[in-house]
Protein backbone atom coordinates (compact mmCIF):
# COMPACT_ATOMS: atom_id res chain seq x y z
CA UNK A 1 0.00 0.00 0.00
CA UNK A 2 1.35 3.42 -0.96
CA UNK A 3 0.90 6.19 1.60
CA UNK A 4 1.72 9.84 0.88
CA UNK A 5 2.84 11.41 4.16
CA UNK A 6 2.39 15.16 4.51
CA UNK A 7 5.30 17.14 5.97
CA UNK A 8 3.36 18.03 9.15
CA UNK A 9 3.12 14.35 10.07
CA UNK A 10 6.83 13.85 9.42
CA UNK A 11 7.65 16.92 11.50
CA UNK A 12 5.52 15.58 14.34
CA UNK A 13 7.91 12.63 14.47
CA UNK A 14 11.17 14.52 13.98
CA UNK A 15 10.33 17.35 16.40
CA UNK A 16 8.53 15.04 18.86
CA UNK A 17 5.49 17.33 18.74
CA UNK A 18 2.82 16.43 21.25
CA UNK A 19 0.11 15.21 21.20
CA UNK A 20 0.82 13.92 17.67
CA UNK A 21 4.16 12.19 18.18
CA UNK A 22 2.96 8.71 19.20
CA UNK A 23 0.70 8.29 16.17
CA UNK A 24 3.16 9.81 13.70
CA UNK A 25 6.01 7.65 15.02
CA UNK A 26 3.81 4.53 14.78
CA UNK A 27 2.98 5.46 11.20
CA UNK A 28 6.67 5.91 10.39
CA UNK A 29 7.36 2.37 11.63
CA UNK A 30 5.36 1.18 8.62
CA UNK A 31 8.24 2.33 6.42
CA UNK A 32 10.04 -0.85 7.52
CA UNK A 33 7.07 -3.07 6.57
CA UNK A 34 7.29 -4.52 3.05
CA UNK A 35 3.52 -4.13 2.69
CA UNK A 36 3.80 -0.34 2.79
CA UNK A 37 5.59 2.32 0.80
CA UNK A 38 5.63 5.68 2.52
CA UNK A 39 6.38 8.64 0.32
CA UNK A 40 6.59 12.40 0.48
CA UNK A 41 7.56 15.13 -1.94
CA UNK A 42 10.74 17.07 -2.50
CA UNK A 43 8.79 20.14 -1.41
CA UNK A 44 7.90 18.37 1.83
CA UNK A 45 11.58 17.74 2.52
CA UNK A 46 12.30 21.44 2.05
CA UNK A 47 9.63 22.33 4.61
CA UNK A 48 10.97 19.73 7.02
CA UNK A 49 14.54 20.96 6.65
CA UNK A 50 13.47 24.55 7.29
CA UNK A 51 11.56 23.68 10.47
CA UNK A 52 14.14 21.22 11.78
CA UNK A 53 16.99 23.67 11.17
CA UNK A 54 15.24 26.29 13.30
CA UNK A 55 14.97 23.81 16.19
CA UNK A 56 18.10 21.66 15.89
CA UNK A 57 20.52 23.54 13.63
CA UNK A 58 21.81 22.75 10.15
CA UNK A 59 23.74 19.56 10.89
CA UNK A 60 20.89 17.73 12.62
CA UNK A 61 18.35 19.04 10.12
CA UNK A 62 20.38 17.53 7.29
CA UNK A 63 20.72 14.27 9.20
CA UNK A 64 16.93 14.15 9.57
CA UNK A 65 16.53 14.66 5.82
CA UNK A 66 19.07 11.91 5.18
CA UNK A 67 17.11 9.47 7.35
CA UNK A 68 13.87 10.37 5.57
CA UNK A 69 15.38 9.85 2.13
CA UNK A 70 16.48 6.37 3.17
CA UNK A 71 13.09 5.42 4.67
CA UNK A 72 10.69 7.07 2.22
CA UNK A 73 10.16 7.21 -1.50
CA UNK A 74 10.72 10.82 -2.53
CA UNK A 75 8.29 12.06 -5.17
CA UNK A 76 9.72 14.62 -7.60
CA UNK A 77 7.57 17.59 -8.51
CA UNK A 78 7.68 18.58 -12.13
CA UNK A 79 5.97 21.07 -14.40
CA UNK A 80 3.08 18.66 -14.96
CA UNK A 81 2.32 18.57 -11.22
CA UNK A 82 2.64 22.35 -10.98
CA UNK A 83 0.28 22.85 -13.94
CA UNK A 84 -2.27 20.51 -12.39
CA UNK A 85 -2.05 22.44 -9.12
CA UNK A 86 -2.40 25.80 -10.86
CA UNK A 87 -5.50 24.61 -12.71
CA UNK A 88 -7.08 22.85 -9.73
CA UNK A 89 -9.92 23.91 -7.46
CA UNK A 90 -7.69 23.75 -4.39
CA UNK A 91 -7.76 27.04 -2.49
CA UNK A 92 -4.15 26.57 -1.33
CA UNK A 93 -1.53 26.11 -4.03
CA UNK A 94 0.96 24.29 -1.80
CA UNK A 95 -1.70 21.74 -0.81
CA UNK A 96 -2.57 21.29 -4.48
CA UNK A 97 1.07 20.57 -5.33
CA UNK A 98 1.26 18.02 -2.50
CA UNK A 99 -1.97 16.40 -3.67
CA UNK A 100 -0.81 16.02 -7.27
CA UNK A 101 2.54 14.69 -6.07
CA UNK A 102 0.59 12.06 -4.13
CA UNK A 103 -1.46 11.24 -7.22
CA UNK A 104 1.69 10.92 -9.34
CA UNK A 105 3.09 8.48 -6.76
CA UNK A 106 -0.12 6.46 -7.06
CA UNK A 107 -0.74 6.96 -3.35
CA UNK A 108 -3.76 5.12 -2.03
CA UNK A 109 -4.08 7.36 1.03
CA UNK A 110 -2.81 10.81 2.00
CA UNK A 111 -1.78 11.03 5.64
CA UNK A 112 -1.99 14.55 7.07
CA UNK A 113 -3.02 16.44 10.17
CA UNK A 114 -5.09 18.83 8.09
CA UNK A 115 -7.61 16.78 6.11
CA UNK A 116 -9.64 19.94 5.46
CA UNK A 117 -6.78 21.15 3.25
CA UNK A 118 -7.55 18.31 0.85
CA UNK A 119 -11.31 18.77 0.36
CA UNK A 120 -10.84 18.42 -3.41
CA UNK A 121 -9.02 15.09 -3.10
CA UNK A 122 -10.32 12.04 -4.92
CA UNK A 123 -8.28 9.64 -2.77
CA UNK A 124 -8.81 9.07 0.97
CA UNK A 125 -7.25 11.62 3.29
CA UNK A 126 -6.72 10.54 6.90
CA UNK A 127 -4.79 11.53 9.98
CA UNK A 128 -2.08 9.16 11.16
CA UNK A 129 -4.36 8.01 13.97
CA UNK A 130 -7.30 7.40 11.66
CA UNK A 131 -5.15 5.38 9.30
CA UNK A 132 -3.60 3.28 12.06
CA UNK A 133 -7.09 2.35 13.26
CA UNK A 134 -7.77 0.80 9.84
CA UNK A 135 -4.95 -1.74 10.26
Amino acid sequence: MILFVDSDVLLDTILIRQPYFIESAALMELADDINFTLCTSVHGLLNIHYAAKRVFGETLARQAISVLTKKLKIVPEDVHIVEQAVNSNFSDFEDAVQYYAAVSAKAEVIITRNAKDYKQASIPVLTAGQFLKTL
